[in-house]
């Protein structure tokens, strides 16, 4: 059973998706009607732009959501998914490449959210802290003990955990965590706490737009961050898409529902090469390729 997983914030790249545009021309069609529906040229931006240009959160998101999209068009029939799944913003590829919600509405509604997580990330300074080799429930226990808000994130693969919070906070438990046996605890150099109780400006907002959102039944199982868990009820669907801004991803959970459900090949569709080393890490005789 093949498993095709869609990429988040962090694996973007200057040039990206301009071997796809110059090599097909449904990819055209689609980048150019993603640059209509945004009323700005992203691919100028995703082609040309810089590093720094590329880290914008208004032009990031959008701009892996569009490459991994047309990555999965341009696999026409030999985009064949038993159940699909994306780390983050990648929950939104994986749900138009499901099928389960159409590419206008998908890139709208990424668009909204890189808007509001930003305008969530102006009202507080915040950031997040890569923790590494420590175990899960050691991390969950540490933030606990902390003063103020900063909370588990993304549980990326076993060892690797990434707290968010304010920057105090944050602080602090890099620290407590070192001490309590962490190899390494890096601050990262993000826009601010996604993940985490202080996107909850975000998650208002976002939860009108999600709400009148046409979604339908994918066309495979959807492993959702929330839960880790497969889902095709486009209910359930919405709300946990809407519970994902304030929630931590459970990545980690999710490659080991996958892989529980029969999952032996893994896809990734988008830039980068993020999502195959986080699940080799989990099995290394897992086939992993990208799109």
């Amino acid at each position: 059973m093949t498993a095709y997983v869609f990429p988040g914030q962090g694996s973007q790249f200057p040039g990206m998706g301009k071997d796809l545009y110059d090599a097909d021309s449904n990819a055209r069609i689609w980048f150019e009607h993603a640059n209509d529906i945004l009323g700005f040229k992203l691919t100028d931006v995703m082609f040309a732009g810089s590093e720094a240009d590329l880290k914008q959160t208004n032009v990031t998101q959008p701009a892996i959501f569009l490459h991994s999209v047309v990555n999965a068009k341009v696999l026409g029939d030999a985009f064949q998914p038993a159940m699909v799944a994306g780390h983050s913003l990648g929950e939104f590829s994986a749900l138009v490449a499901a099928g389960a919600m159409e590419f206008a509405d998908g890139l709208k509604l990424v668009a909204a959210r890189a808007n509001a997580m930003q305008k969530a990330c102006e009202l507080q300074p915040s950031t997040m802290a890569a923790i590494l080799g420590l175990e899960d429930d050691k991390v969950e226990e540490v933030c606990k003990t902390i003063p103020g808000v900063v909370v588990p994130a993304n549980y990326n693969c076993p060892g690797q955990l990434v707290i968010s919070g304010s920057i105090e906070a944050v602080n602090a438990a890099c620290e407590a965590l070192k001490a309590a046996g962490a190899k390494r605890a890096l601050v990262l150099q993000v826009g601010g706490a996604f993940h985490s109780p202080l996107m909850e400006p975000a998650r208002v907002e976002l939860e009108t737009a999600i709400a009148y959102t046409p979604i339908v039944n994918p066309r495979c199982p959807v492993y959702q961050n929330v839960d880790a868990r497969p889902h095709t009820d486009p209910a359930r669907i919405k709300a946990n898409l809407i519970a994902q801004l304030t929630a931590p991803v459970r990545w980690t959970q999710t490659m080991q529902h996958m892989l529980a459900d029969g999952c032996n090949k893994v896809v990734e569709v988008g830039p980068g090469n993020v999502l195959q080393g986080l699940f080799k890490k989990v099995s290394r005789e897992l086939e992993t390729s990208a799109a």
